[in-house]
């Protein structure tokens, strides 16, 4: 299936949950991702991205406060528009986010930082394979973000929805270790 016809598709299931299957199926995500940190206590620098609600995505603020109060330390990203590609925000100590004129939450006086420290980044989908490929809203940041890291961050991908077989890829098109959904951790 076409990447174009993919993306339609899974767009169309998330707008179809209701706010309470959301809210369920982020805590489960949730829940499963602090087993696998439970159980990988070196990890303590985490990227998190953050939901951008007329999306539908799995919704990462609960998560953000457990990691926070959890004494992890949090990275989140914003798109440099004038560079194309993502700069890296640490948000460890921020309390407060606004949403820009899109409704993409913004953090609050975050310092912009390198992201050599990053150990850990959880990665927003659309759909993904069962070879660790995802597809996302197509802009590439992503790809261009993970290649861009120095040290082997270990990449988990959210997703309400189970995997495809195979979605195409392209080139530059990176896969993740794991992904993350209301069932279980699945690894690539």
């Amino acid at each position: 299936m076409a990447k174009e016809l993919i993306r339609t598709e899974f767009k169309k299931k998330r707008r179809a949950l209701t706010r309470e299957e959301i809210r369920l199926f982020s805590e489960k995500i949730s829940g499963h991702f602090l087993d696998y940190l439970e159980a990988h206590k070196e990890i303590q620098h985490i990227h998190l991205f953050l939901p951008i609600d007329r999306f539908h995505e799995v919704d990462t603020f609960p998560l953000y406060y457990t990691l926070k109060r959890k004494g992890y330390r949090i990275y989140t990203s914003v798109v440099n528009k004038q560079e194309d590609n993502l700069d890296t925000l640490d948000i460890t100590l921020v309390d407060a986010f606004e949403s820009d004129p899109w409704g993409i939450p913004v953090p609050v006086n975050a310092k912009k930082v390198a992201a050599d420290q990053i150990q850990l980044v959880l990665i927003p989908l659309l759909a993904y394979d069962q070879r660790g490929f995802r597809l996302g809203y197509g802009k590439g940041y992503y790809d261009k973000y993970l290649a861009s890291l120095k040290n082997n961050a270990v990449k988990i991908g959210l997703s309400f929805f189970a995997p495809l077989d195979k979605i195409p890829e392209e080139s530059h098109d990176i896969p993740m270790d794991f992904c993350i959904n209301p069932e279980g951790l699945q690894a690539f």
